[in-house]
């Protein structure tokens, strides 16, 4: 398939009913000057149309630290923890007042949302924040969400936008994700190492061999790089959320997806998981680690639970209740699900007949170690790409 014809599969940003856009650091944020206001307002008025035209948008933005060293003066090259979290705490203030600028040029309104890693990852906090964000868009507000910088370690982050992006799509039901980076689309390797590499408008799948192509960050103020945005494209995916990957460093940058610009669309599955399942499969951080023998791996994938007689290996600290990631014996996910077991109980039991369980625990057990209601199976990967 040639580029032409992936700008004719292209829809209208305007037909789409929920977009979120993640904007990069980089494109924000000039390490010199600080903000780049006329970018952000060009931003600003992109946003604005297509909100008239009944799309509800969402922002995801980067950008608080970046600013923040600006606007206090840190020197350039790695910060201490205290010093990113006091960047953040200055910048989040000048990069919200900056959006509620911009937005109120279009009459319209802007409503900050601070988020960590386990404000989605725990089922409560995630359902209140999905009401928060659901509430503001009902007002006709643009939720401009970032991660909470300011309180967040290593432990409880992300770490990178992308994902983050990615998990705010699947929990409010967006049906397009857009990250715009400093890179026009996904190429067959880093086309700043390989002048050879080409670019793929298209991608139906993320295969283990689209994966292959990502390359490190290309920025220095961007955490995290091509593999990060595909990342974020398996979890947008499966939940039936398309997304595309382009270039924000033009002025205008959704309009410019709608003129045909560069960009590289990834179809969203066709059978896209239920809210609950897409909740559990978009976990980023899994509590622990089972692997399973191909028999069971069979099993799954004709729609049964996981018993404990086809696991083979258990690994991590988890609590029942807790997700965890299942790896088939070629030392791929094949699914993720809601263990019925703690890890010390999971190990007894692991590789025993159900009817044994009983008798080595002491009590009387679920025959499942997960049941099929709360696993979700990761689809058969096809190879399928446009080719420029």
């Amino acid at each position: 398939m040639n580029h032409a014809v992936a700008r004719i599969e292209q829809r209208k940003l305007s037909t789409y009913r929920r977009i979120v856009v993640k904007i990069g650091s980089a494109l924000l944020v000039d390490h010199m000057t600080g903000l780049k206001r006329d970018w952000l307002e060009s931003l600003g008025a992109d946003v604005a149309a297509l909100a008239a035209s009944g799309v509800e948008m969402m922002i995801v933005s980067s950008g608080a630290i970046a600013l923040g060293r600006t606007v206090l003066g840190l020197p350039k090259g790695p910060l201490r923890l205290e010093e990113s979290q006091a960047a953040a705490a200055a910048g989040q203030i000048e990069l919200a007042k900056a959006y509620a600028e911009v937005l109120s040029h279009h009459k319209l309104r802007a409503g900050q949302i601070l988020l960590t890693l386990s404000d989605t990852e725990e089922r409560r906090r995630y359902l209140n924040a999905r009401a928060t964000v659901g509430t503001l868009l009902r007002l006709k507000a643009i939720p401009v969400i970032n991660e909470n910088d300011t309180v967040a370690t290593t432990e409880i982050r992300y770490g990178d936008n992308d994902r983050l992006a990615a998990r705010v799509a699947t929990m409010m039901g967006a049906d397009l994700l857009i990250l715009l980076s400093d890179i026009d689309g996904l190429y067959t390797a880093p086309p700043h190492q390989n002048p050879d590499a080409a670019f793929l408008p298209v991608v139906d799948a993320i295969t283990p061999d689209i994966e292959a192509m990502a390359g490190a960050a290309a920025s220095e103020y961007s955490r995290g790089g091509m593999k990060t945005k595909l990342d974020a494209g398996k979890i947008a995916n499966a939940a039936g959320t398309a997304m595309i990957i382009t270039s924000g460093t033009r002025f205008n940058p959704l309009a410019a997806i709608d003129r045909g610009e560069r960009s590289t669309l990834f179809r969203a599955s066709s059978t896209p998981v239920n809210a609950w399942k897409t909740w559990i499969s978009g976990n980023l951080e899994p509590s622990g680690r089972l692997v399973i023998d191909d028999g069971a791996l069979a099993a799954l994938k004709s729609g049964k639970s996981l018993l404990a007689a086809g696991v083979r290996e258990v690994a991590g600290q988890f609590l029942r209740g807790d997700t965890v990631a299942v790896f088939g014996l070629d030392g791929r996910e094949a699914a993720r699900g809601l263990i019925a077991y703690d890890a010390t109980d999971a190990v007894k039991i692991a590789g025993r007949k159900t009817n044994e369980i009983g008798a080595i625990l002491g009590y009387d057990a679920r025959s499942a170690m997960i049941h099929r209601d709360d696993l979700v199976v990761r689809a058969a990967k096809r190879v399928a790409a446009a080719k420029e």
